[in-house]
């Protein structure tokens, strides 16, 4: 929420742009290994769409429920 909280309204992120901040954020011997941290960004994606306060597209069209390629967005933002 953070990350999004930085962006222009109306901005989204990719999910693996979260992975790399954690992962950088950690140690910086573990950031190229930020795949590792993707099971984490998508169990807090689900969360974060049960509580609305997420939004989910891809190419302009909203998906739900997570599924294949994403970009994030704030629900305040659509």
């Amino acid at each position: 929420m953070a990350m999004l909280a930085d962006r222009d309204p109306g901005a989204t992120i990719c999910p693996s742009e979260v992975a790399r901040k954690i992962t950088a954020e950690a140690s910086a011997d573990d950031a190229a290994d930020w795949r590792t941290m993707m099971p984490i960004v998508h169990a807090a994606v689900d969360h974060l769409l049960d509580q609305e306060n997420i939004s989910l597209s891809w190419k302009g069209r909203a998906l739900k429920p997570r599924s294949g390629p994403y970009r994030i967005a704030r629900t305040d933002a659509d």
